[in-house]
Parts: C-alpha cells; sequence; structure tokens
C-alpha cells in the first residue's frame, strides 16, 4: 500500500493553505503532535515567503504520531517482535523432528534479513533536483543558525570492513550544494569519519529521505558497531531491503526511498553548526562539524519530503522510542540477566532517565546492575536511574511508581557516579562527561518519615524566613516516607547557598527541590522535564542533612563548575499567535501553559 494511502486510513490531515517552511509549519506539527488525537500532517502547499518560493514537493510530518500508528509501521506490535529476537537468542538444539522442522522454518526466514542489491537504477533516481533549495527543507526554531533536514537517512560505509551503517543525523543547509553533517561523537557515522581522516580520504555519504517509515526508525536503532540497521528492516518486515547503487559513490540505499542526496565528506573541511533546537527542549550551541559536498540530487516522481520537529516532550520520538524500548529489552537482557523491563519516559527525554524493574536477589544488586547499564552501548549515556523490585508497580504507572519509589528512598540508597554524558547534554561541567545518579528502590520500606512534617503553608513560612526569594513551594506525595517538596525560587545566587541554610528544617523536609521562578508546581510532566535536564548529579545533588536537588537553570557568572548554558526552546510568539489568529491552530493559553510553548 502506499505511504499516503496508509496514512489517509490512519488519520493523515491535509493542510492545502499555502505554509511557510520557515517556522510556521514546523509550529504546526510541534502543536499538533502534543495532542491526545495527534495524527500525520500534509501540507501540500509549502513556500518561504522570505524567499518568495513557492515548492513543487509536499511536506509530510507527524508520520509516527502515536502508538497505533507506530505499531502498523513496525507490522505488529513491538512485544510481538521482541518475542521473536528473544526466541532466537535462548534458541535450543531441536529435540525431534518436529522442533527440526519449526527450528528450519524460523531460520529460513532470516535469509530474508539480509538486503538484496540491484543491479538496475531504483524508483528514487528517475528525477534529477538541481539544488538543495528546491526541497522544502524546514527552519523549525527562532534561534536556529538556518535550514535542517530533520529526518535524513545518513549512509555511509566502514573504510576498513566495507559494513554500511544508517544513522539519523541533522543536516543544516548552507547553500545549494554543502550540508552541515551534525554526527554526535558516538555514533558510528563519526567512527567511520575518523578512519577516513586517518587515511587522508574523502568520505562517501549518501542521504535518503522518506521512503518506508520503518527506514526512518531503523535509522535511529541502537544497534552494535558495525550491524547494518537495515537487517533490522528485514527481520521485522521479513523481506530482504532491496538497495540500489548512489549514481556518484559506492555507497547502497533503498530503491523506494522519495530523494536522494548524495555527495562525500572531506576530514579536513569543518564548518561552524547551529545553534539549532533540539530534542532536550534545549539549543544545542554552534559547534564546528564535518561539511557534506553534494554531487547530486534525485527523487521519485511525484515525491514527498519528510521532516519532523524536536523541541520539548511529547513529540514523534515518544512513539519511535517506545517501538525502540519494547524491541530491544531482549538484547539489553543479555548483558543485565535479572532485567525483568524498562522504560525511559519520553519528559526525561530518554537518555535522562530510565525506570528500570529487576530480579533482585543479594545486597547491592541494583547498584551493580547501575554500573553495568552505565556501561552498555548507548545506555551508558544515560544520566539518572531508578532500579525496583518484581513486585513494584508498572513502570508507565507513574503515580503509583513514584510513590513505591518515595516509599524506599533514602540517602544511602542513591548512588552518585560519574561517566560519559550525551553530546546534546547541556548541564553536564564538561562537554561529554558528567554526572550519573542511580536509586535503588528494591529493598524494603524505609522505617522514617518526616519527623515533623508541615503544611505548605507553615513551610513556606519557615522557607521564607531563610530566603525570601522562595516564592511559592508544593508537596507532593504527602503521606509517603518522602514527601516531595517542590519551590519555586527567584534565583539571584546559587541554590548551593540556599541549601547551606537550610539544616535548621530537617525535621520538616526529607527531599528538597529547587526549580525556576517561571515553572508551573501543578505541571509534573514538565517538572519532570526541566529537573532531569538541568541537573548534573555531582555538581547539583546534595545528600546531607537531607536530599536537595537544584533544578534550576544554571547561570556561569553565579553557580560554579557550568559551561555556556543554552536558550529554552520556545516557539516565535507571533507566529504562534497568527497561526491562531487564522484558524490554522485551535489551542488555547491553557494548552501553550501547559506545554511551555511560549
Amino acid at each position: 500500500m502506499e505511504l499516503l494511502e496508509f496514512l489517509k486510513e490512519n488519520g493523515l490531515k491535509i493542510i492545502d493553505q499555502e505554509l511557510d517552511v520557515n517556522l510556521e509549519i514546523p509550529h504546526i506539527a510541534y502543536v499538533e503532535v502534543k495532542r491526545k488525537d495527534s495524527g500525520p500532517i500534509l501540507f501540500t502547499n509549502p513556500i518561504d515567503r522570505r524567499l518568495d518560493k513557492k515548492y513543487d514537493y509536499p511536506v509530510l510530518m507527524n508520520i509516527f504520531a502515536n502508538f497505533d500508528i507506530t505499531t502498523k509501521i513496525l507490522g505488529r506490535h513491538p512485544d510481538a517482535i521482541a518475542a521473536e529476537i528473544e526466541e532466537l537468542l535462548h534458541m535450543k538444539p531441536p529435540q525431534g523432528w518436529r522442533e527440526k522442522i519449526d527450528m528450519l522454518t524460523k531460520l529460513f526466514k532470516l535469509k530474508n534479513v539480509f538486503p538484496k542489491r540491484l543491479s538496475s537504477k531504483g524508483a528514487c533516481q528517475e528525477m534529477e533536483v538541481d539544488s538543495l533549495h528546491d526541497l522544502p527543507i524546514l527552519k523549525t526554531w527562532p534561534q536556529d543558525g538556518g535550514k535542517f533536514i530533520t529526518t535524513g537517512q545518513v549512509y555511509t560505509k566502514d573504510l576498513e570492513s566495507g559494513v554500511q551503517n544508517v544513522g539519523m543525523y541533522r543536516l543544516q543547509v548552507y547553500d545549494d550544494m554543502r550540508l552541515g553533517m551534525h554526527w554526535q561523537i558516538h555514533k558510528d557515522g563519526a567512527h567511520f569519519f575518523h578512519k577516513y581522516k586517518k587515511a587522508g580520504k574523502k568520505m562517501p555519504v549518501t542521504v535518503a529521505i522518506g521512503g518506508n517509515p520503518l527506514y526512518i526508525w531503523c535509522g535511529q536503532a541502537p544497534l552494535p558497531p558495525n550491524v547494518f540497521e537495515l537487517l533490522l528492516y528485514g527481520f521485522i518486515r521479513n523481506e530482504n531491503p532491496r538497495l540500489v547503487q548512489s549514481l556518484t559513490n559506492d555507497i547502497y540505499i533503498p530503491h523506494d526511498v522519495d530523494f536522494v542526496i548524495e555527495g562525500y565528506v572531506d576530514p579536513n573541511d569543518l564548518e561552524i553548526e547551529g545553534p539549532f533546537g533540539d530534542h532536550t527542549g534545549y539549543y544545542t550551541l554552534p559547534e564546528p562539524f564535518p561539511v557534506m559536498e553534494v554531487t547530486k540530487i534525485t527523487s521519485k516522481k511525484d515525491p514527498i519530503f519528510t521532516a519532523t520537529v524536536v523541541g520539548k516532550p511529547p513529540l514523534e520520538d515518544k512513539y519511535m522510542g517506545w517501538g525502540t524500548e519494547r524491541i530491544f529489552l531482549p538484547l539489553l537482557k543479555t548483558t543485565a540477566s535479572d532485567l525483568i523491563d524498562y522504560h525511559m519516559p519520553e519528559n526525561g527525554v530518554f537518555h535522562n532517565l530510565i525506570l528500570a524493574k529487576m530480579e533482585a536477589r543479594y545486597p547491592a544488586h541494583a547498584k551493580q546492575f547501575m554500573h553495568a547499564f552505565w556501561g552498555v552501548g548507548q545506555m551508558s549515556f544515560v544520566k539518572h536511574a531508578i532500579f525496583v523490585d518484581k513486585d513494584a508497580p508498572e513502570l508507565t504507572d507513574y503515580e503509583a511508581f513514584t510513590r513505591h519509589v518515595l516509599d524506599r528512598l533514602s540517602p544511602d540508597r542513591i548512588l552518585i557516579s560519574e561517566g560519559v554524558v550525551d553530546h546534546l547534554d547541556h548541564a553536564s561541567p564538561k562537554q561529554f562527561e558528567g554526572g550519573k545518579l542511580g536509586i535503588d528502590a528494591t529493598g524494603d520500606e524505609v522505617r522514617e518519615g518526616v519527623q515533623e512534617p508541615l503544611s505548605d503553608e507553615e513551610l513556606l513560612a519557615k522557607l521564607r524566613q531563610i530566603d525570601e526569594d522562595i516564592i511559592e513551594i508544593k508537596q507532593y506525595e504527602k503521606s509517603s516516607k518522602n514527601p516531595i517538596v517542590l519551590v519555586r525560587y527567584a534565583k539571584k545566587r546559587s541554590v548551593q547557598e540556599l541549601f547551606d541554610k537550610l539544616d535548621p528544617l530537617s525535621k520538616h523536609m526529607k527531599l528538597f527541590v529547587v526549580v525556576n521562578e517561571k515553572e508551573d508546581l501543578d505541571n509534573p510532566y514538565m517538572l519532570v522535564w526541566r529537573v532531569t535536564n538541568t541537573i548534573d548529579a555531582k555538581r547539583d545533588v546534595r545528600l546531607e542533612p537531607f536530599i536537595m536537588v537544584d533544578g534550576t537553570d544554571k547561570n556561569p557568572k553565579i553557580d560554579k563548575n557550568v559551561r555556556e548554558w543554552p536558550p529554552e526552546v520556545v516557539c516565535d510568539e507571533k507566529t504562534l499567535k497568527d497561526l491562531m489568529r487564522r484558524g490554522v491552530l485551535d489551542i488555547d493559553e491553557e494548552f501553550i501553559k501547559r506545554f511551555g510553548l511560549l
């Protein structure tokens, strides 16, 4: 079935009104994916008012708009795919003829995993495109450094083994035939790049856009190094991915993608890339990255340009990440055999927070798990991990899970360490290296709760006697052993100075979290996003005389051990209000506030 027909059957919204690729189209997609009934959107008339340009190609966004459509793209529930992987990992020698036939059937299916290289041209090479400027590439955020390709499947090849890789990297448009290649240090593309650089050779690169949405999902799958991600396509679809060779280099790409951008990267050619409003909800700051020189652009007939938008949650990555999380559980269990389940909430921006359920067999077993997680592939970039025992509530039942953890929380059950952090993490004192925090909530409930609980009003009065810049407080889970005291603070000095004064209130509090003055204390979803984003555990968490967390944005002028702090991603107010006035967006001030749009 053609992609558009599939999407029409699954809630595709078609907007025929002329809309600008600069801010307007991405702002609409950003809002729509946050709705409970979110669906994919096709913009049939993209324009660029600044350039007085109308584009020939429609823009498709929010393909992974909900759980149902993601399941259909995968072909079945991701847990079913995970079960197949687990069965292969634990395959035993057959005992009888029936088991032998069953095993042969399963092994025979694996022949469809491997990509098939075609000798002919692909549908994606039927038409030629003159320039990158002919593509309706989006500028998503007001402070972005330019227009960015956001769903580019970047195909590369290892210089030594010849193994191909596909990754999802953003690509900044510099001019009509040059792109900035945002390879993060831990990605396979970057590893390949350094081999070419060492050998003094130019690196062939081909970027594919569109085609089967499963190609996009495979591009972000956390497979081990030197494993071509399209093997996963073959396994899930039970059909060989069909590839054709690029016309100006030896990279192979799927035959049925919509656009193909071919070229090479000169290892000696770096250019400033960014800033870019990223999936952390903050801008990543300008930094030198390799440049892709484009040698050819082709497309299929009547192509569709796909794009995504990143920023504050929830976004498409909520649903893409859900599929990844479920499918990769069996592989994660191979390095942590007592793992039962795990979950990465989207408002923890995936690498900032992981919840895990395990079979705790002996003291400190959870802390052993923490070290294992922080040493495994992309799990090594996780900043905060919470472990519970097998009898804990479901990991996605956030209220019950939170209460369960708070009843088992104490300073001696918290492990603060340090290690590698994601390239996009801005909170760590050093780039790529920062604090880690793990909570062992696998044991029994702690015996003591707060010695002398106070109402919010009483506690606020006592806190304001210490620091008048405390504006508001709210206590969550008051009946638990560790109520969370959330504090809205007009920050004029380091929060550490406030912490120094709190010892006299230790009988009234056990868990104290400070956030920015602008935060809404009645919005726990966005508070989790803020706090997990802004803390470095070694710098911002104290365990004595009770647990204290500085969840504020940092300021290098008043906070110690802080790098340049990036701006927060917010919509352009003029653009957003204009779309509302024109009736393109139907949202109210409550929606804007709930998701921090402005």
